[in-house]
């Protein structure tokens, strides 16, 4: 009869038994949920008193995200809203030059948490910028910072009741929006915002990927820097080409919110800080707000 066969070292008999570095591991990443499971408890405790979270997003930089968030959100505010905006594109945050912001300072509370700035009666205002020592201070963060900062953000600032939180991402599918993603499962949905031609719509393509990937909804689609009219001749110029938001509202399925024209007196109200939907009410920039305001509420009642 052949011996029965003995169990090598470490084995338990036959049963496979975790090495102390395996057990290590395992426990480090029941931390790391236990960890994440309650800071998004904390932050959806913090968010608790805001009807409508809207996230504004681009495949890429350059293509007018940060001044579409801010029209949006002042285009709310104008309607009676109470409205919050979020800038978190950590390292180039623009909103504060766009509000005239460029040194206020956020406030605090005895419970250690921030208080936003606020704009107008109704409409206020949390950016990294308000936190560097300057705007000209290039942010110079590796990831775990700009996790912390993305963590703090969204779980410490104090908005109150509000009607609509209005975050701007920073560019792209990769670390910054995937972690903001998962903060914000609740959120009711995205704008995404493109240029007409062809390589900005390719890279906003991607972001309409990565939103569906993520179960978020995507609220539709907003072309910006569209046709350019002479204001001498009224002539229409396709600067940045033409049809670019439509194709990614046929190809995915999205609404088209709405095309924004190209207006110089976009950016220079940019420039001088003050939202165009309030300072340049009747051109047709402006007047394109009222369309894509009508269809992004349209979209949220029907999600």
């Amino acid at each position: 009869m052949s011996p029965l066969p003995t169990p090598g070292p470490g084995t338990g008999g036959g049963l496979p038994v975790s090495s102390p570095q395996q057990m290590a591991a395992a426990e480090a990443r029941a931390q790391h949920m236990q960890q994440q499971f309650k800071l998004r408890m904390q932050i959806a405790e913090n968010l608790q008193r805001i009807k409508h979270k809207l996230i504004v997003m681009s495949g890429k930089g350059g293509v007018g995200k940060s001044t579409v968030a801010v029209n949006l959100a002042a285009s709310l505010h104008a309607q009676g809203h109470k409205v919050g905006l979020l800038d978190l594109d950590l390292t180039n945050p623009n909103v504060p030059i766009m509000l005239s912001l460029e040194d206020a300072l956020p406030g605090g509370d005895t419970e250690g948490g921030i208080l936003p700035v606020e704009v107008k009666d109704g409409f206020k205002v949390m950016s990294t910028g308000f936190l560097t020592k300057g705007q000209k201070t290039a942010i110079i963060w590796r990831g775990p910072i700009k996790m912390n900062m993305i963590h703090q953000l969204l779980g410490n600032v104090k908005w109150g009741d509000l009607d609509y939180l209005v975050i701007d991402l920073p560019p792209g599918t990769s670390d910054e929006p995937l972690s903001i993603a998962q903060l914000l499962r609740d959120a009711d949905g995205v704008v995404v915002v493109t240029t007409p031609q062809a390589v900005s719509v390719l890279d906003v393509k991607k972001s309409i990927q990565f939103a569906q990937t993520m179960d978020l909804k995507v609220l539709g689609v907003v072309e910006n820097m569209g046709t350019f009219c002479c204001p001498h001749c009224k002539q229409e110029t396709d600067i940045f080409g033409r049809g670019g938001g439509e194709e990614i509202s046929k190809e995915y399925g999205v609404k088209l919110l709405g095309q924004i024209p190209l207006d110089p007196r976009v950016v220079m109200a940019g420039n001088q800080g003050v939202p165009y939907v309030w300072r340049e009410k009747d051109i047709p920039a402006a007047k394109a707000f009222e369309g894509i305001i009508a269809n992004v509420k349209g979209q949220i009642q029907n999600k």
